[in-house]
């Protein structure tokens, strides 16, 4: 009992096992009861399991703010729907991936799903060095809100290129120093196949391992924007990781409802911009404005969600009728090396 009242990073070691149950229940739901078999995912059961996991995020936010209080709870929410938004830039980045490595939709939802539980480690990884290098040096704080402010004019007049999947140095590492196969082998991400020279078994990689390695490296790109905002909000290491993952947690349940109509949210990114724009400068603002005060929690979630919804809204207005964009994206599968 000693042990689950102790603190870790700030917070009851509890209140962690509380949450890892969660997410363990979840994904061991998700995989081995809902999608034991490899099946494509329609938008109808997408959007009613995208429903279910922002439930459980709201509700653990209740819970929060019923053990913590309301700002703990404020900046939880606040940092859920900041990445909540964000993941839906990366279901493009994601769709242009599986279709680069011809990935068929009945596999995409198991590859999704390790994707996350390796993001959920890399994620942490990265939430653990930002928190010990807070705690170290508060000024790194500074560091992180102008990074956010730079990104958010920068996102604001990006262009719409898509990304290049083939360009990505990770498929040319992988495809020079390992065999990949080049056709896929069902789900799996590694098989046995005849070496030419020998003839002997030696194992080797399938596109939909690449597919997954090029998905995790383009969440850790993602994550050098999202974390930065979530720590701008709060340094509470429990909050910031929490509302990081349950965000990500539903991700792969809304990629198959969003991905078809990923383009009918072209404003979104002008919302987002102006959200990484105030919570970077509001840090500024509360540190040499406001004499070392604070804007409330409640003020921060309110701008934030205004900003998020009415750039859903005005996006779904404005595209209405719109098709989807034909992007020139070659599917290259690499080939066997000799």
């Amino acid at each position: 009992m000693e042990f689950l009242t102790a603190d870790w990073l700030g917070t009851p070691v509890w209140f962690w096992a509380a949450f890892l149950a969660i997410v363990i229940l979840l994904t061991a739901f998700d995989l081995g009861v809902l999608h034991k078999e490899d099946r494509e995912l329609g938008i109808a059961e997408s959007l009613k399991l995208s429903v279910f996991y922002i439930t459980v995020a709201m509700l653990f936010g209740v819970w929060v703010w019923i053990e913590r209080g309301a700002t703990s709870a404020s900046e939880y929410y606040t940092g859920f729907f900041i990445e909540k938004a964000l993941s839906i830039d990366n279901v493009f980045v994601i769709s242009l991936i599986f279709t680069y490595f011809a990935i068929p939709a009945k596999y995409q939802y198991r590859a999704l799903l390790w994707g996350i539980m390796a993001v959920i480690v890399l994620r942490g990884l990265m939430i653990a060095g930002g928190a010990a290098l807070l705690a170290e040096a508060y000024w790194v704080l500074y560091l992180f809100a102008a990074f956010l402010i730079f990104t958010g004019i920068k996102m604001f007049f990006a262009g719409d290129e898509p990304m290049d999947v083939g360009s990505n140095p990770a498929i040319r590492w992988i495809s020079r120093r390992m065999r990949v196969t080049p056709d896929l082998h069902g789900q799996r991400f590694f098989v046995k196949v005849p070496d030419e020279k020998t003839g002997k078994m030696v194992r080797a990689a399938t596109p939909l391992f690449l597919a997954l390695v090029v998905i995790n490296l383009a969440d850790l790109v993602f994550a050098v924007d999202s974390v930065p905002a979530i720590f701008a909000i709060t340094t509470d290491t429990f909050i910031v990781y929490t509302s990081n993952i349950f965000a990500i947690l539903g991700l792969r349940a809304l990629y198959f409802a969003l991905a078809a109509m990923v383009h009918r949210f072209h404003y979104l990114k002008y919302a987002l911009a102006a959200v990484l724009v105030f919570i970077g400068s509001k840090i500024f603002v509360s540190d040499f404005m406001l004499d070392g005060g604070k804007i409330p929690a409640w003020i921060s979630l309110g701008v934030t969600f205004a900003l998020i919804a009415g750039g859903v809204v005005w996006s779904l207005w404005k595209t209405k009728g719109m098709e989807e964009p034909d992007w020139p994206v070659e599917s290259r599968p690499p080939t066997l090396p000799s």
